[in-house]
């Protein structure tokens, strides 16, 4: 799955740098995450930076996007290519 960003988002600068995949971009009232580059970190890192940096734990797996593993590995792939 993608990740999500709530309106719990407090805006406060810390998850866009450490995205990898640059999927972190302002929105119009919080941060959003854009689910054709978001792969959860797989490929970078063992787990979901934006996640680790939240200070309000506002960012969640998105239930409208759903993808396994391989296939955000393979999504990881294209985007680095």
């Amino acid at each position: 799955m993608a990740l999500l960003i709530s309106d719990e988002c407090i805006n406060c600068d810390v998850c866009e740098p450490e995205c990898p995949n640059g999927a972190i971009s302002q929105g119009t009232d919080i941060y959003i995450i854009a689910p054709e580059l978001c792969t959860e970190c797989i490929g970078h890192h063992d787990k979901p930076q934006c996640m680790e940096v939240c200070p309000v734990d506002c960012i969640s797996q998105d239930p409208d996007v759903v993808e396994d593993k391989d296939s955000l590995y393979q999504k990881f792939l294209k985007i680095s290519a």
